[in-house]
């Protein structure tokens, strides 16, 4: 497992938790560790630590500072805004800065839990779990479940001789917990009480011991113990320690996913935009062929807070995402979710039911409607941009009948698109007879365009053309001899014929 890094701590807690004010040996330096500093106590050697300056004002900690980069720290951290920034530099150490009103306590927690928050870290997180509720079994004297504010079992004691009920087999069967109205009240009276509770027997159940998990005041889960009348004296005690580690544990492995999410989704973006080589990319994600899937709100839809709005698209795009396909990149630019979505052994269909569950759950959480596009599946990483620039391009031809699309399904729009596009940028594509069939129809009411084009899309059958108008083909007759007489457009040229229906079709929309 590697050692976390200064720039590490920084991409999981960040501003405005912590403020880098220096770092003269810049974000590779290693971190090893959190200190709280004490003043009756000598400095230890600690290289790699980071050193709270626990009850020195931010202004006075200069000495502190030297003392820490004498001991090999990598840097210190005080409160409020008035650190000794030149004392620091002048050491080479970093100086990290918390608000002026942060309890310390709850700084070393947050650190701790980062510093050990490396990708690789994240899959031990799950063993020390079931660690921990064997260990809390022990002592408490119970068998021992570890859940999520959801309800989801996290964690199980498998300490022989405890007693078990029905409800606990049947949450560890399906790793969560059955619900019922009496379990959500019982789940309500855990959360609303600050220390450990006891729980009356449900139906066919036995007692409960619970105690909520928390980190300052946000609620990271549960701890529960079948309580079979043979508990421990200081059971409560011991269930209330229990939960300060599981704590300490659940804030890690969230620290560790939110950071091999940061640096997924960075690495995606790079990959993106063809500025990281794609076989490292390839080796990190373990992917080979992939599809890239693009989801935007409408633009024509009334945001309230569009950044906000995209943010929370993130999130509900990486949920179902990871949900289906495990650990997953997802990245947002420019406004626009990017996911990669797994191709091999995949059917397209399936990646188009994704984006269709995706659109419609999203478009029902943020009330705004939601497009999706997918570009071509490629064999490696390599044409991942290629199937960026695919759905990027699917993105601009849907619309409230068509939300989700994938390349193929619209090729002959996007063609259509492409065509417009370099025919406006060109002069000698985009002169011709046909701005003067619209300027004509504008000014004088005649409907010259769409006979032209409802005639060439007949195959200059006249009484085809006429069917479509729903006119008589005499009236489309006349029409065309008018353009003639009025615009001097031959009609009969089919080079002129062909370079008209061209421009009408796609520059005349």
């Amino acid at each position: 497992m590697g050692v976390a890094t200064l720039g590490d701590l920084l991409d999981v807690v960040g501003e405005p938790s912590v403020r880098l004010r220096t770092a003269p040996a810049g974000l590779s330096a290693p971190v090893t560790e959190a200190l709280l500093y004490d003043a009756h106590a000598p400095l230890p050697q600690a290289p790699g630590a980071l050193l709270l300056a626990v009850g020195v004002p931010g202004a006075d900690a200069g000495p502190l500072a030297r003392a820490a980069a004498a001991a090999g720290m990598t840097g210190v951290v005080v409160r409020g805004a008035d650190g000794p920034v030149a004392e620091a530099e002048a050491a080479g150490i970093a100086l990290l800065s918390v608000d002026q009103d942060t309890a310390w306590h709850q700084v070393h927690l947050l650190l701790a839990s980062a510093i050990g928050a490396r990708p690789a870290a994240g899959g031990d997180t799950r063993g020390e779990l079931f660690a921990l509720a064997d260990a809390v079994a022990a002592a408490v004297g119970g068998a021992t479940t570890i859940e999520d504010p959801g309800q989801r079992i996290l964690a199980y004691s498998t300490v022989p001789g405890q007693a078990t009920d029905e409800d606990r087999r049947q949450g560890i069967l399906g790793l969560r917990v059955p619900g019922s109205p009496e379990n959500t009240e019982q789940y309500r009276t855990v959360f609303a009480t600050p220390g450990p509770v006891r729980l009356p027997a449900l139906a066919g159940a036995l007692p409960r011991l619970a105690v909520a998990v928390r980190a300052g005041g946000e609620t990271l889960g549960s701890l529960w113990v079948v309580d079979d009348g043979r508990l421990a004296p200081d059971a409560e005690e011991a269930l209330a320690r229990g939960a300060s580690t599981a704590a300490l544990l659940l804030l890690r492995a969230r620290a560790a996913r939110d950071l091999a999410r940061h640096q997924d989704g960075d690495l995606l973006r790079r990959l993106l935009d063809g500025t990281t080589d794609p076989a490292a990319a390839g080796h990190r994600l373990g992917l080979d062929a992939v599809r890239v899937a693009a989801f935007v709100p409408d633009s024509a839809a009334s945001a309230p807070d569009g950044e906000q709005t995209a943010l929370r698209l993130l999130d509900l795009v990486r949920l179902h995402c990871e949900a289906r396909y495990g650990r997953h990149a997802c990245v947002l630019v420019d406004g626009v979710v990017y996911a990669l979505l797994p191709a091999s052994g995949e059917r397209g269909q399936r990646h188009r039911h994704l984006a269709e569950d995706i659109v419609r759950r999203a478009g029902q959480a943020l009330r705004v409607p939601i497009r999706a596009g997918l570009g071509e599946v490629v064999t490696s990483l390599v044409g991942a941009p290629t199937s960026r620039a695919d759905a990027d391009l699917v993105l601009r031809v849907l619309g409230p009948e068509l939300p989700v699309a994938c390349v193929t399904e619209v090729r002959p729009r996007i063609t259509l698109l492409r065509l417009a596009e370099v025919m406006r940028d060109s002069r000698e594509l985009s002169a011709g007879a046909w701005r003067a069939v619209l300027d004509h129809d504008a000014t004088h009411g005649t409907a010259h365009a769409q006979t032209l084009l409802a005639w060439f899309e007949a195959g200059c059958d006249m009484a085809g053309a006429a069917e479509r108008l729903g006119v008589h083909p005499n009236t489309c007759r006349y029409r065309l001899r008018q353009v003639g007489r009025q615009l001097g457009v031959d009609v009969h040229d089919p080079d002129e014929r062909l370079v008209l229906w061209l421009q009408l079709r796609v520059l005349g929309g």
